[in-house]
């Protein structure tokens, strides 16, 4: 039941990119080398960024009902297609009431087929699909070409659209890449369709 969901919001993306001629993650990237070379200096296509991975991260560290996780563990499956493995503390915080070996994360680490795919659904569905959306800040670019966003509402994808209030939760989502500086990370991820918000550039400009 899961991988069909999944699979059905992927033929969605592919569908609406067929329909408005778009070209989805993994065409957009065979060819970041022709849209890149004048702007960036690239004179090899190897020198081109590429995706690594997209790795999902929810913290349960502050829930202690067991099927709370587990209905997480359900929605986290359900938007990226795979089961999330789950963390748990290395080691006691008497501060935190947290023991060693306590859930404390989920994670969920793709990798060729199902992170194009995820990447295609994050730009083209979830980010319009979300409320008062002003586009992304660039701030989240670190200098070895890795982009970490924040979701606050895991009901941006279609899979949970349906997610009572109780249920909603956040999650962070880290984009690798092989660029080699925030420069040409912001540059293709630019390319492929991630839209930052303009503003930045205007104070990044005044520093």
């Amino acid at each position: 039941m899961v991988i069909r969901e999944f699979v059905s919001a992927e033929k969605q993306v592919k569908k609406y990119n067929k329909m408005t001629k778009i070209l989805n993650t993994k065409e957009k990237q065979a060819k970041a080398f022709e849209h890149l070379k004048g702007t960036q200096g690239y004179t090899n296509a190897m020198q081109a960024p590429k995706f690594t991975k997209v790795v999902v991260n929810v913290g349960v560290g502050s829930l202690k009902d067991k099927k709370k996780i587990e209905i997480i563990v359900d929605r986290l499956t359900k938007i990226s297609g795979q089961k999330p493995a789950l963390r748990g503390s290395k080691k006691s915080i008497a501060a935190f009431k947290v023991r060693q070996g306590d859930p404390v994360g989920l994670t969920v680490t793709l990798r060729g087929a199902r992170m194009f795919a995820f990447i295609d659904k994050l730009v083209f569905v979830a980010f319009p699909r979300t409320k008062d959306f002003r586009g992304l800040t660039k701030k989240g670019i670190d200098e070895m070409g890795n982009y970490s966003i924040g979701i606050k509402e895991n009901t941006i994808f279609p899979e949970t659209s349906d997610e009572d209030l109780k249920d909603v939760f956040g999650m962070t989502i880290t984009v690798g890449t092989t660029a080699t500086n925030k420069k040409d990370a912001e540059a293709f991820l630019s390319y492929i369709g991630f839209p930052f918000k303009k503003g930045d550039e205007k104070e990044e400009k005044k520093k």
